[in-house]
């Protein structure tokens, strides 16, 4: 249960990451409601796992999943560049996120 939490959380980050594109600088009222909702909740349940995982765990995957999942976003939604060093240091991150759930003691 603590990790789909923090995989939500980390999901929150991505959207409010990919959110702040649309808000064009807090301009437009509702992407900037949504962009402010989606901060505070995944700070919020990244908070919770952290009472039940180390917080350097927590956050590193918390970020994690933020930066893969914004490098995505950013490549479908708006033609961010691809190639081979972009995706290889997804891949890195992905398997550091691994790493720190296969030496997790929860």
């Amino acid at each position: 249960m603590t990790w789909m939490v923090l995989f939500l959380a980390g999901l929150l980050e991505v959207a409010w990451a990919i959110g702040l594109k649309y808000t064009d600088s807090f301009s437009k009222l509702w992407p900037s409601v949504f962009t402010v909702i989606a901060m505070v909740l995944s700070v919020v349940l990244l908070g919770w796992v952290m009472k039940y995982l180390p917080v350097g765990t927590a956050y590193a995957v918390w970020v994690g999943i933020g930066v893969v999942g914004t490098v995505i976003l950013g490549i479908v939604l708006f033609s961010e560049p691809v190639n081979t060093v972009r995706v290889v240091s997804m891949a890195l991150i992905v398997i550091g996120i691994i790493g720190l759930k296969l030496t997790s003691s929860d």
